[in-house]
């Protein structure tokens, strides 16, 4: 009879602890997942949406997107390298992107390190020509198609138009810009033409004004004359150094002219 009684308790029991969980609000499992978590990727896809419509150009048909925390990583494979850089300024400016990993790849023509050289050297020595490229003395290496912008731009209307030139060259993976623009001075604006003009004048060098895109090419920094490019002979090389050493402002002169036909080094 006691055991009855105990397993009528029991089943009592169980049927009220049963009617009382009903009586329980029902609980979501998604709030168990942190608060925000909907929204933030609500916005990481906004954000991935908003980059995407602003690579809808034919050049980036192979370029995906993909945003995580609003750092946008770009991959696939655009023509030049032109393409590469736009590519990221674009997805900067999307709502909801803050920074860019831009690891497309450059799928272009593969052409050789000494024949792309040549070639930027080329289009660079004419870059420019009636703008002052006689101030600019750019140089230019290349590596497994990574190109290396160095020297020295008159300004930076002049380097943007160089890195530009070296954007749209095909062949062309990856570059490096080291191009020091020289300072803004009047005082050297006014030595970078009377050095011209003292070289230019002078009988034996004025040929080389004949060529506009190898001329002897002076670059001055807070009075300081660096003179480059090439020359036909040592007489030559020593008689520019001469005529921009010889002009009042100067405080001194580097001469890197390089002789035809020799192989020189920086003094």
């Amino acid at each position: 009879m006691n055991k009855m009684i105990s397993k009528l308790g029991f089943a009592f029991a169980a049927v009220i602890f049963t009617a009382t969980l009903a009586t329980f609000p029902q609980v979501s499992w998604a709030a168990a997942l942190p608060a925000g978590a909907g929204v933030l990727a609500q916005e990481t896809d906004l954000a991935a949406s908003a980059a995407t419509a602003r690579l809808d150009k034919k050049q980036f048909a192979n370029v995906k997107v993909a945003v995580n925390n609003g750092v946008a990583t770009l991959t696939g494979t655009v023509d030049l390298f032109e393409y590469k850089a736009d590519a990221a300024k674009r997805v900067l400016h999307a709502k909801g992107v803050t920074a860019v990993r831009n690891q497309i790849q450059v799928a272009g023509p593969s052409i050789a390190d000494r024949e792309l050289q040549s070639k930027l050297a080329e289009k660079l020595e004419f870059d420019r020509v009636g703008f002052g490229n006689v101030f600019d003395a750019i140089t230019v290496g290349v590596d497994n198609g990574m190109v290396t912008l160095g020297g020295h731009a008159h300004n930076y209307v002049n380097r943007d138009s160089a890195l530009a030139l070296v954007a749209t060259t095909p062949g062309v993976k990856e570059m490096v810009d080291n191009i020091e623009v020289d300072p803004v001075s009047i005082m050297d604006d006014q030595s970078r033409v009377a050095v011209a003009r003292a070289i230019y004048s002078f009988p034996t060098l004025n040929k080389y004004a004949i060529n506009p895109g190898m001329p002897i090419r002076v670059s001055v920094q807070n009075g300081n004359v660096e003179l480059y490019g090439m020359v036909d002979s040592q007489a030559d090389k020593d008689a520019a150094y001469l005529r921009a050493n010889g002009v009042s402002g100067v405080f001194s002169v580097k001469n890197y002219l390089q002789v035809a036909n020799q192989t020189t080094e920086k003094p």
